[in-house]
């Protein structure tokens, strides 16, 4: 046999050859077989074939094809059957996807099984089903809104610059009108015959988001993909997308790994939200990726938010992006105002201070909305007694249960436990049991009882659990009469409610204090992006801000000066604390059944990389985590710090297969975290 190099292809001669394959397995190597002796086809990088592995039978794909191997002539297996007859993925999507592996430090094979729908995992032919239905397949793209200035700018700025690979950072301030560039960007690469791929952050909004594609471009076959489709649905919409049948495509953090036959243009709204960082498994930014993907399919790509994300910033300061900054809000729409209410020494009702309820009642009065935001779902965060002091407390995690009442129990929110409620005091036997703190549910209850004149709709997670539900919510809001929309951070992610003109902020507090390094970036952005649902359309808005802490000059300044000079600052102090963006960062988590068994392998870990441990990298622990006990594990951390990506990278490189070695890392559950957002 021999092979083209230039297609890596296997022809039939008088050769041997090995295949290199790589199965769905935490080992870090592809696996050499030989092909099928009856097989005369030629066998490609990029099919899919059945290959036995131990005592099963796995799903693999050829990554190379080579003329030696490691292995003894006989003790090479052969491929059992080869499932593809030409390549599943394309010679760009395989270098895509081993740049991944390589840059995130995860096994090929367990990348390449979570790139693809679970139809083409399992080893199924590739059929390519009815296309969706087209909506007015005769009809043209409407470009109905005319843009302001400052978007026309922005657009013709990306044009200039759209048939190469460019990364643009659009911070645009919320309702400035992103959205409208981003469809009159998009059109521009319909035109040209090119696929547009955009990625969203949250399932919630690919719906809304769909709508409003579909109803401005009617001639073009568009497709979604996320969690809560179907398999036979994220099938459909991977192959219209592989086939090039799909136009847009638009989807969640996985969408990224979509292949694209005639790619134009990537797009990544919402960049900052930390929703496309994958927190378990293979632990990837869509972010991060889809810019590496641009760049290698030379096509523009365009971070949108009105609160981008000080990585994303730094890139634009330093000239990595280009920036493009929208000011005003489109049409006749007014940046909100802003007031903190100091709850200091005043009475609160239920949480409520006078004044907040004063102003919602106002607003109500004149037919408007009010949104109340408190990112704490639940009814209560504490059921205590009040006899013996007893909480009700998770046993397999470091925090309280939180008491939820629209189905009476308590749940813990970090493994999703549930427990009845109890009658009474399990430590002393007291009925005296009662709830501490506020949640969504008990917000909800509060205002019902006040306002029992308007609807109240909760938006969190435990509202939104059934398809349809969350569509049937912001239908009934869009519908224009008073209401009050009570919610977590879902309310806070690029949601348009026109007729909101008062968005109130039950406690800002938390997020001023935080340990994570973190913690005032995240305040930041969540505190804007909720803020930002006010008065988006001609109606003024108005924000108010419950807090114990009114002079706290973080919160001053982003009131006082907005995101774009608070995040500046922000960039200002990470820097003098040598932090990311201008450091890189790799956590190694290890979780037991035992505390010292978890903290040992770190402590290993550490002591296998000494050599490597000078002035340029920094290696902080091993440490608790911040929460140390989680669904009955412990859980211990070790961070590891460079002013030089590249020297951390080179570290792992050598010294991953040490640690593999380790005896403990085979009895303790270990992960590396490349970049990481979450240290909880």
């Amino acid at each position: 046999m021999s092979i083209n190099q230039g297609t890596n292809t296997l022809h039939a001669s008088g050769q041997q050859s090995i295949l290199k394959i790589v199965v769905n397995t935490p080992l870090r190597k592809s696996f050499d077989y030989l092909p099928p002796a009856d097989y005369q086809n030629p066998i490609q990088t990029g099919i899919r074939v059945r290959v036995p592995f131990g005592k099963r039978e796995l799903i693999g794909l050829v990554t190379a094809i080579a003329y030696d191997s490691e292995l003894q002539p006989g003790e090479l297996k052969s491929v059992l059957e080869v499932i593809d007859e030409t390549p599943l993925i394309d010679e760009g999507m395989q270098k895509f996807l081993g740049w991944a592996a390589a840059y995130y430090h995860h096994p090929l094979g367990q990348v390449i099984h979570n790139a693809l729908p679970t139809r083409v995992r399992q080893g199924k032919s590739i059929d390519t089903p009815a296309s969706p239905k087209v909506v007015n397949a005769a009809g043209e793209a409407k470009l109905d809104l005319q843009l302001n200035p400052e978007q026309k700018t922005a657009l013709q700025s990306i044009l200039d610059k759209a048939e190469a690979y460019h990364c643009f950072l659009l911070e645009g301030v919320t309702g400035s009108g992103k959205t409208e560039v981003y469809l009159q960007l998009i059109a521009e690469k319909l035109h040209a015959k090119k696929q547009v791929l955009m990625l969203v952050p949250e399932i919630s909004l690919t719906p809304q988001t769909l709508q409003r594609f579909q109803d401005r471009f009617t001639q073009y076959q568009i497709v979604s993909l996320h969690s809560g489709l179907t398999d036979k649905q994220r099938y459909e919409a991977w192959i219209a997308a592989r086939n090039g049948d799909a136009d847009i495509i638009i989807g969640t953090r996985s969408a990224v790994f979509v292949p694209l036959k005639r790619p134009g243009l990537i797009i990544v709204d919402e960049e900052h939200d930390g929703s496309y960082k994958q927190q378990d498994g293979f632990r990837y930014s869509a972010r991060d990726l889809a810019v590496f993907r641009a760049q290698q399919m030379d096509t523009p790509v365009v971070l949108g938010s009105a609160t981008p994300s000080l990585e994303s910033l730094n890139n634009a300061i330093s000239g990595r992006y280009t920036l493009l900054t929208l000011k005003q809000r489109a049409a006749a729409a007014s940046q909100p105002s802003f007031k903190c209410i100091d709850l200091k020494g005043k009475k609160l009702v239920e949480g409520f201070s006078e004044e907040l309820l004063e102003a919602i009642t106002y607003h109500l009065d004149k037919g408007q909305q009010v949104l109340v935001f408190l990112n704490r779902r639940g009814f209560a965060p504490l059921l205590q007694c009040h006899d013996c002091g007893w909480n009700a407390s998770c046993p397999r995690c470091d925090i309280s249960y939180t008491l939820h009442r629209s189905k009476p129990e308590l749940r813990c929110h970090r493994c999703e436990s549930q427990t009845r409620l109890p009658l009474q005091c399990p430590h002393c036997q007291s009925k005296n049991l009662f709830a501490i703190g506020m949640g969504t549910e008990r917000t909800e209850d509060i205002l019902e009882k006040k306002f029992p004149a308007v609807p109240v709709y909760r938006i969190d997670r435990d509202t939104t659990r059934k398809r349809q539900q969350l569509e049937q919510t912001l239908s009934n809001i869009n519908r224009g009469e008073p209401a009050i929309l009570v919610g977590t951070q879902m309310l806070a992610k690029g949601h348009h409610f026109p007729k909101v003109t008062l968005v109130a902020i039950l406690d800002a507090d938390s997020g001023l204090f935080s340990s994570d390094f973190r913690g005032q970036e995240f305040m930041g952005q969540l505190l804007i992006q909720v803020a930002g649902r006010a008065g988006r359309e001609q109606d003024p808005g108005e924000v108010m801000i419950q807090t114990h802490n009114s002079t706290h000059p973080s919160l001053l300044s982003l009131i006082r000066d907005g995101y774009e000079i608070f995040a500046r600052q922000l960039i200002e102090q990470r820097k003098l604390g040598r932090l990311p963006p201008f450091t890189y960062q790799v956590l190694l988590r290890a979780e037991a059944n035992k505390a010292a068994e978890a903290e040992k392998l770190l402590h290993n870990i550490r002591q296998a990389s000494q050599a490597f441990l000078d002035d340029r990298i920094l290696a902080i622990g091993p440490l608790p985590a911040p929460m140390e006990k989680r669904a009955g594990r412990f859980r211990f951390q070790l961070l590891l710090q460079s002013d030089k990506r590249a020297d951390l990278h080179n570290m792992l490189r050598q010294l991953l297969p040490v640690y593999e070695s380790l005896p403990q890392s085979r009895r303790v559950r270990w992960a590396l975290d490349i970049d990481p957002l979450d240290f909880s």
